[in-house]
């Protein structure tokens, strides 16, 4: 089951849900209980070989 990051829009809370694709719009937030939630973007990390990249690191330069 994919996990999916959540902001409650009633009271600001982030949360984070191991839900089932076809039960991801019955997800409530997890302080208040509203359902007037919004998905956030989520990051990963691929790691392949000896080279890792994670989508949420920036390099500067």
């Amino acid at each position: 089951m994919p996990i999916y990051e959540f902001i409650c829009e009633k009271c600001g809370h982030k949360f984070t849900v191991l839900v089932a694709l076809s039960e991801k719009d019955r997800v409530v937030c997890t302080e208040c209980k509203s359902p007037e939630i919004k998905q956030l973007m989520s990051g990963f990390a691929v790691k392949t070989g000896n080279c890792s990249i994670n989508a949420n690191s920036s390099k500067g330069g």
